[in-house]
C-alpha cells in the first residue's frame, strides 16, 4: 500500500506577523505598568492637593492691656547722696528755697533741715528736675501748688478741678514727698469771691487728694494753709473768712477724717515777740490768736479736732536789719521794724523747740531760706520777702546755728 506523501514539518519559532503583534503588546503593557507605578507612587506621596485661596499673613492678636502709670518712686536719693530723713520721724525741719536749684542746700542741712519747700504759681512748671535735685542733695521736698493766674477763679469748676488734680498727681508720681493743696484759700486773693468757705475747699480736696494718693502712696497730702487773719471779725463773708471758722468748716466737712489727708496746713508769719509768749503783743487786737505762735498751734489743733498733725508750710519772722527800714519802704509791714536778726534766729529756734516737744507739729518749714525780694529803689512795692530770709544780705545765717542746736538734741 502506498502512503500519502509526507508534509513538510512546520518551522519552529514565530512568524514575522506574530513578532510584530507581540512587540506591540509588550510595548502597551510596559506603558500600562509604568503608568500604574507612577500613579501608585504619586498617590502615596499625598496625591493632588486642592488649591486654596491665598490669604494675607495672620498676625496673632492679644487682649489689650490698659496703660498703667509706673510704680510709685521709692523717694530715695541717688547712690552717694545724703540719706533722706525717715517719714516716721516725729518732727522734721525744712525751709522754703528761692528755686529748685536749691543753691543753699548745704546751709540748710547745716541748720538741721531735712526738707525743702517750693511753690508753684500756675500749672505749667515741670517739677521733676527739682524733685530729683532735692533728693540728690539729701532733702525731702514739699511742693505747694496754687494757681495765681486768672484760672484760679475756675477752681470750683469740675473741669478745672480735674486739670489741677492731674497736675499734682504728676508731681506725686515724679516723687514729691508732700504736696500742699492750694494756699490761703480763705481770702479773695486766692479763691473766687462769693465761694470762700471750708465746705467749698473740702469738695475741691475730695477730688484732688485721692488722685495724689493713687499716683504715689508715699506722698503726703497737706491741706492748704489759710491766711491767718482776724479781718473778718471771727466769721466769714463773700470776700473772705477768718482762718479759725474756716478750719472749723473744713472739719465739719470731714476733711481731717479723710484717709487721703495726712497733715493740716498752717502759716505763722506775723510774730514780733518770742514764741513762748501768749500775751503782750504791742499792736492792736493784742489778744487775737494769730499774734502768737502757741495760740495759733492750739487754735488749729482744736479747730481741726486733733485728728491729724499740723504742718507749718510757712513760719517766719520778719526783720529789716541789713535792708532799708520797713517804715520807709513798706508801711504795711512796719510792725516788724524793731525785730533784729538775733531775735529772728532765737525765735525760730524757740518755735522749732516747742514744735518738737509738744507733739502736735510734724513738719515746720521756715519761711524762708534765701529770698532776696525787698521793696526799695528797684522794687517799688511788694512783700519784703528778703527780710524773712535766714540768709541775710551779708551772706550770714545767724538762725542756722540756733536751729542746728535744737535739731541736734533729742
Amino acid at each position: 500500500m502506498s502512503l500519502p506523501p509526507l508534509k513538510k514539518p512546520p518551522k519552529r519559532g514565530l512568524s514575522p506577523m506574530q513578532i510584530r503583534y507581540l512587540a506591540i503588546a509588550w510595548f502597551a503593557l510596559a506603558i500600562i505598568l509604568g503608568m500604574c507605578t507612577f500613579v501608585a507612587i504619586f498617590w502615596a506621596a499625598g496625591g493632588i492637593s486642592t488649591p486654596q485661596p491665598t490669604q494675607a499673613a495672620i498676625v496673632p492678636t492679644s487682649t489689650p492691656v490698659p496703660t498703667l502709670p509706673p510704680p510709685p518712686p521709692t523717694n530715695t536719693p541717688e547712690p552717694g547722696a545724703p540719706p533722706l530723713v525717715s517719714l516716721d520721724t516725729p518732727f522734721m525741719l525744712g525751709g522754703q528755697a528761692i528755686h529748685g536749684g536749691i543753691p543753699h542746700a548745704d546751709v540748710m542741712r547745716s541748720a538741721g533741715m531735712t526738707w525743702v519747700k517750693l511753690q508753684a504759681a500756675d500749672l505749667t512748671v515741670d517739677f521733676g528736675p527739682a524733685i530729683e535735685n532735692a533728693h540728690r542733695l539729701g532733702l525731702r521736698i514739699l511742693i505747694s501748688v496754687v494757681d495765681k493766674t486768672d484760672n484760679k477763679y475756675k477752681v470750683t469748676d469740675p473741669a478745672y478741678q480735674q486739670t489741677y488734680a492731674a497736675y499734682v498727681a504728676t508731681i506725686a508720681q515724679q516723687g514729691a514727698d508732700a504736696i500742699e493743696v492750694w494756699n490761703e484759700m480763705n481770702i479773695d486773693r486766692e479763691w473766687p469771691s462769693g465761694q470762700i468757705n471750708g465746705t467749698s475747699y473740702a469738695q475741691f480736696l475730695s477730688v484732688v487728694a485721692p488722685q495724689i494718693r493713687a499716683a504715689n502712696p508715699n506722698t503726703w497730702v497737706i491741706t492748704g494753709a489759710p491766711s491767718p487773719t482776724g479781718y473778718f471779725g471771727g466769721a466769714c463773708n463773700p470776700t473772705g473768712c477768718d482762718d479759725k471758722p474756716y478750719i472749723e468748716q473744713m472739719a465739719a466737712a470731714g476733711i481731717f477724717n479723710n484717709p487721703n489727708v495726712d497733715c493740716v496746713g498752717i502759716h505763722y508769719n506775723e510774730g514780733i515777740i518770742p514764741p513762748t509768749e501768749t500775751s503782750g503783743d504791742p499792736r492792736g487786737n493784742s489778744e487775737h490768736y494769730t499774734r502768737y505762735y502757741q495760740s495759733m498751734v492750739d487754735t488749729y489743733w482744736t479747730a481741726s479736732g486733733g485728728v491729724k498733725p499740723l504742718c507749718f508750710t510757712e513760719l517766719g519772722y520778719l526783720s529789716d536789719e541789713g535792708y532799708q527800714s520797713l517804715a520807709e519802704v513798706a508801711q504795711g509791714f512796719a510792725w516788724a521794724s524793731d525785730t533784729t536778726i538775733t531775735q529772728q534766729a532765737g525765735w525760730l529756734a524757740s518755735a522749732a523747740q516747742l514744735s518738737k516737744q509738744q507733739g502736735k507739729v510734724r513738719l515746720l518749714i521756715v519761711f524762708n531760706v534765701d529770698f532776696t525780694e525787698y521793696p526799695g529803689p528797684e522794687v517799688a512795692e511788694g512783700d519784703p520777702q528778703g527780710g524773712y530770709a535766714i540768709i541775710r544780705p551779708d551772706g550770714s545765717c545767724p538762725a542756722c546755728d540756733s536751729l542746728a542746736a535744737v535739731m541736734a538734741t533729742p
